[in-house]
């Protein structure tokens, strides 16, 4: 069997690559891949896959209108093959969304950062979208799932130099719970992350509200222990929200700096 001739355009200016087929120079290349009635057409795959054909029927289409949108002679075509295509695009995605989930399943052992890797998977299912080629004789899912499989252990790989990583997620603690902090301090290593050198008055990542907010609610040097958000913000005059906040941002920016602390 023969492949047909395909080729992976390069971006022009700002518009995206594509996969060019030997058929979109032939002169019954606009009757082929028109997008006209497969767009009019709405589809609803919330409780299943976007079937390989359909999926490569749209993967088609949708490489088409990019070629196109590249040999545009005016901004109003432009705009309606960008259109055409950005709609053929999302129908792929959705179809097949749940290969995320799917994939996201299988790392449980990093299951408490689930939604991160939920957000960061979906942007990998809309670029292997973009490069996927359907004259090749792959089906989409395996490809797509392949992707997604390499995306989520590099993540992996990166949360597992994360030591604040394994800590409890800063909104899923009770308002009771103050030993987020400490257990900070037992990392699966001899080595230990000196959290109080941060909160020096002296050391720049923290601002003073953030310094003063985790001192608080974590129960660090001789403040009360286990202080709520809500007695926190009367402290502070701070509403109890504004603390969240605040909170959230401080552990975030101790997670960034501490990823490659064992490495000084």
């Amino acid at each position: 069997m023969t492949v047909p001739t395909t080729k992976r355009s390069r971006k022009s200016a700002h518009l995206p690559a594509y996969i060019h087929h030997e058929s979109f120079d032939e002169r019954k290349a606009s009757r082929i891949f028109d997008p006209a009635e497969l767009l009019e057409n709405p589809i609803d795959y919330s409780d299943r896959f976007m079937p390989d054909d359909v999926t490569r029927d749209h993967s088609q289409r949708m490489h088409f209108a990019a070629h196109r949108m590249h040999h545009s002679r005016s901004s109003t075509e432009l705009a309606r093959w960008n259109t055409v295509y950005l709609a053929l695009r999302d129908r792929i995605v959705l179809g097949n969304r749940k290969l995320v989930f799917r994939a996201v399943r299988q790392r449980s052992s990093v299951a408490h950062r689930a939604e991160d890797m939920v957000s960061d998977c979906q942007i990998v299912l809309i670029q292997a979208v973009a490069a996927y080629n359907p004259w090749m004789g792959i089906r989409f899912s395996t490809y797509a799932f392949t992707c997604l499989v390499r995306a989520l252990s590099r993540l992996s790989q990166k949360l597992n130099s994360d030591w604040l990583s394994r800590s409890l997620p800063i909104d899923a603690l009770p308002d009771s719970d103050a030993g987020c902090l400490n257990r900070i301090h037992e990392p699966n290593s001899a080595w230990q992350i000196p959290i109080e050198e941060f909160l020096r008055d002296d050391h720049p990542l923290l601002s003073e509200r953030e310094k003063q907010i985790l001192v608080h609610r974590f129960s660090m040097e001789q403040e009360p222990a286990n202080q709520t958000l809500e007695k926190v913000g009367k402290a502070l005059g701070l509403s109890k929200e504004r603390v969240r906040q605040v909170q959230a941002s401080a552990i975030d920016k101790l997670r960034k700096a501490l990823t490659d602390e064992p490495n000084r």
